[in-house]
């Protein structure tokens, strides 16, 4: 993020303090700023054709300020069902939270002063992206939940290498970070003044695809993907507002790359999935999305995916899924990603990389794991993880995004000294598919972090407070002891 992307967005963070005085939450806060960024950020690219004439941000910029509040909440209202089908997307559903008049009237001001040529200069969807990126390092906002380290996600796609030709998909799509950065990826790995007719027309129809279940990111993930230049189409391409794990994600058009982070947790209840093409039923989100991308790939497809601990180890249908995912698929990398880079889940995490078989069975010879987690500081607000810090894994990985038996073989497994090794089919299946491999000694004692079962980081950090606590309340006991002898 250069400097005057970021000093736009300080500024835009800063407007939440005057919605924080009219009892707007962070979350509440980035929606209600879409809207309004919306209407500005159409006028400034000349896009506002999108919009019914009369509801533009002239129109409401216009109005008197005790006018103002009232006429924005009728602009909501229609922009829902009126102007173009992103407009109608964005605003489906929406209402304000502000109920100060002067609220919005400070909001308004204060957002037409920004330098908006500079915006328009440094990208508007940077701007926008780093906003989300604020949102999601503030704890109190519990938008971690839906937004993934951008390091991460450029690291992941880096190895995977999109190309023009793929059909790309994110199935739990987010704030659409994933589809973002293989956009990004593309156009700097290939020119597009050079693409013909019909290599354009694939980028724009069918190249990025996505669903969100929750209605508010969808309209984040839409906005994020209006300003980075990708298309919406109800009909295809484009971050759909759904359930993957319903009928409605197996409408999804089948990939050949699939990049996710999928939420953990079960489903709301408890219910299964009612997806009727999935092996295994059960409540496990994150074993539901596991069944939908390996089924989700075209024979040769590649998808790199998020997913906590369990996935690697349950005993129960997770062991049944992962014997079909390696029978199915070359699950040919598991990188073990450090502690705390998730905030809100707090969960320990890995990536899965894998190919879709050519062939029904036996595709999975060997696994390679590469442990990013054994004595590595704790990620969190003091250690920001960056880039670098999988730069050595991207080496380790080689230069074939399918993992192919061929390139396997050029890669080093380092030993039990090192970082990376490889484990034979053969061997996983002695240990009833338990992909959970660890196999560092952690250099110090106090880093037991990473031998614990897997569980929210937030319930350790209680643990870590409760018996910091009760230090110092025997601390205070020996106090009281001394000033009474």
């Amino acid at each position: 993020m250069t400097t005057i992307t970021h000093d736009i967005v300080a500024k835009l963070w800063n407007l939440c303090n005057v919605l924080k005085d009219d009892g707007v939450t962070y979350h509440q806060y980035v929606i209600e700023l879409t809207y309004l960024l919306f209407l500005k950020m159409a006028k400034e690219t000349g896009t506002e054709n999108l919009l019914p004439e009369g509801y533009r941000w002239d129109d409401l910029e216009g109005r008197a300020a005790t006018e103002r509040l009232d006429f924005y909440k009728l602009l909501l209202l229609h922009l829902g069902s009126n102007g173009s089908t992103l407009v109608k997307e964005i605003f489906a559903n929406a209402s304000s939270s502000i109920k100060k008049p002067n609220t919005l009237s400070t909001l308004v001001t204060e957002i037409d002063k920004l330098d908006w040529y500079s915006a328009r200069r440094e990208g508007l969807g940077d701007v926008y992206e780093g906003l989300l990126e604020k949102n999601a390092n503030e704890k109190k906002s519990g938008a971690g939940q839906y937004f993934t380290p951008r390091s991460l996600i450029d690291s992941m796609v880096h190895v995977m290498r999109p190309t023009l030709e793929d059909i790309i998909q994110d199935p739990a799509a987010g704030t659409g970070g994933f589809l973002i950065a293989a956009n990004r990826y593309i156009r700097e790995n290939s020119d597009p003044n050079t693409w013909t007719k019909k290599q354009k027309h694939k980028y724009r129809s069918n190249t990025f695809y996505g669903m969100e279940h929750v209605q508010d990111t969808h309209r984040l993930a839409l906005m994020n993907l209006m300003l980075h230049g990708l298309e919406f189409d109800p009909q295809g391409a484009g971050i759909h507002y759904g359930d993957t794990l319903s009928p409605e994600g197996s409408a999804l058009p089948k990939a050949t790359l699939i990049l996710t982070n999928p939420p953990f947790g079960s489903k709301k209840g408890g219910g299964l999935a009612t997806r009727k093409d999935f092996t295994f039923s059960t409540s496990n989100k994150q074993f539901c999305f596991l069944q939908h991308i390996y089924a989700g790939l075209k024979p040769g497809g590649r998808a790199a995916a998020v997913f906590p601990d369990n996935v690697l180890f349950d005993s129960n249908v997770g062991k049944q899924i992962r014997t079909e995912l390696m029978e199915k698929c070359n699950l040919h990398t598991i990188l073990r990603l450090p502690s705390g880079i998730f905030y809100a889940q707090g969960v320990k995490t890995n990536v899965l990389f894998f190919t879709c078989g050519k062939k029904e069975n036996g595709n999975t010879q060997e696994v390679w794991v590469y442990d990013l987690r054994a004595n590595i500081s704790q990620f969190g607000k003091r250690t920001q993880l960056t880039r670098k810090h999988f730069a050595e894994f991207e080496v380790a990985f080689g230069d074939d995004p399918l993992g192919s038996p061929a390139s396997l073989t050029k890669r080093v497994d380092t030993g039990e000294q090192g970082r990376f090794r490889k484990f034979t089919r053969e061997w996983i299946a002695e240990r009833s598919d338990n992909l959970d491999i660890s196999w560092l000694k952690y250099e110090n004692e106090a880093d037991t972090d990473a031998q614990l079962e897997p569980a929210a980081l937030v319930q350790e950090a209680m643990a870590e407070l409760e018996a910091a606590l009760e230090e110092l309340r025997g601390i205070l006991g020996e106090l009281a002891e001394e000033v009474e002898a």
